[in-house]
């Protein structure tokens, strides 16, 4: 749950209870309207949250029978930034920033790192598409 929808639903609701009466009609629980303002807080609040659930199941059915929701295997392990928008979103290691900490750097490049000098038995990959200055 965000913080826009349990937000949303305890402002509606408060108002339930602190509306201030209007020329002495109506007004909150607390303000002797009622329950009648807090029960059409409460409408209000779960009329919203179902058109929102509705709204978003058939996006969402549409996202997934046309494009998919998820993405392959190989590019799920290379990482998306580098197989979707060829970029990286932390470049550990790249052009002098960022010390050592290369955790993709044989997947990425097809090569090994310097720290493992190309570790005998390692298994071999086929270099991934992406950005050039990781290719470091």
């Amino acid at each position: 749950m965000g913080v826009h929808l349990v937000s949303g639903i305890i402002g509606t609701v408060a108002l339930g209870f602190i509306a201030l009466p209007t020329d002495g009609v109506g007004g909150g629980l607390f303000y002797g309207g009622g329950a009648t303002q807090l029960w059409a807080q409460l409408a209000a609040a779960g009329i919203a949250i179902a058109y929102s659930a509705i709204l978003t199941a058939i996006i969402a059915y549409a996202i997934h029978k046309t494009m998919g929701f998820r993405v392959s295997q190989e590019q799920e392990v290379v990482g998306v930034d580098l197989s979707l928008h060829a970029e990286t979103a932390y470049e550990f290691g790249v052009g002098g920033h960022g010390g050592s900490f290369q955790p993709l750097h044989e997947l990425i490049t097809g090569k090994g790192t310097a720290t493992d000098g190309g570790a005998a038995g390692a298994k071999k990959t086929e270099p991934a598409a992406g950005k050039e200055s990781v290719e470091a």
